[in-house]
């Protein structure tokens, strides 16, 4: 029976990764529900589970794919991998029409820009205060810090290595869960509560995932207009991250 669930487990990896990812999105809702009362947002305790999950797959195994390198859970290292992600990032960008970027007027166009030069700027410190001068890892990491896709997509155009890819993906997601906590508990302060603002909002944070998960635990009706100006965000950051602010990281260091 056990060499009867693991051949099935094994020949349908991907569609047990799809039932784990799940079950687990499904359980962190559970738990943002009853005991944060939807304050903590569904999407921020999921990340957090699956950072945990990774760290013990890999002290587990051993390996350095986290969970995938479990035998019956290897299906996540390719809905994972960077297939599925590029595929997010095409979809998206085919979702998003430049008419409605200007609904947002020209405060929503400069925070877009706003927010991707200084999200770099302080990625990009924090990186040469670690001692890094490579600018190519400098670079990386700066994108990681505009969002968690901008990184690997420029770490990639530009050479990096693994490694500092991954710097960059763990430098976008503590950003993305440090906006979604954030969010609901400083929305009333900076007079979150109309479309227009968090349109403003959402250029300045960038990071899709946690502007939407902010403002839905905020008002929910608030996410298509934050949601729209990150997923502008998000574009403009592939696009300065391998080009124009790789230039000027080069041209510093």
């Amino acid at each position: 029976m056990i060499d009867l669930i693991e051949s099935v487990f094994l020949r349908n990896s991907l569609v047990v990764a799809f039932a784990v990812i799940g079950v687990t999105i499904w359980f962190s809702y559970f738990l943002a529900d009853k005991l944060t009362a939807g304050r903590l947002h569904g999407s921020a305790i999921a990340i957090a589970l699956g950072l945990l999950a990774a760290y013990w797959g890999g002290t587990v195994t051993g390996g350095s794919k986290g969970v995938a390198d479990i035998t019956l859970l290897g299906g996540i290292g390719l809905m994972g991998g960077g297939m599925l992600r590029d595929f997010a990032i095409v979809s998206t960008a085919f979702g998003v029409h430049l008419s409605e970027l200007k609904k947002a007027g020209l405060a929503g166009v400069v925070s877009i820009f706003a927010g991707v030069i200084v999200s770099f700027v302080v990625g990009a410190a924090v990186a040469v205060a670690f001692g890094y001068t490579d600018p190519i890892a400098i670079t990386t990491i700066g994108a990681g810090a505009v969002t968690y896709i901008v990184g690997p997509v420029t770490g990639e155009a530009i050479g990096a290595s693994g490694e500092m890819i991954t710097l960059s993906v763990a430098a976008g997601l503590v950003k993305s869960i440090l906006v979604m906590i954030g969010t609901p508990l400083v929305a009333r302060s900076i007079g979150l509560n109309n479309p227009q603002s968090a349109m403003v909002f959402g250029g300045l944070m960038g990071t899709t995932s946690g502007v939407a998960a902010g403002l839905a635990a905020t008002d929910p009706k608030l996410v298509p207009y934050g949601a729209m100006t990150a997923t502008f965000y998000t574009g403009v950051g592939c696009l300065l991250g391998p080009s124009v602010l790789f230039f000027a990281v080069s041209a510093l260091f």
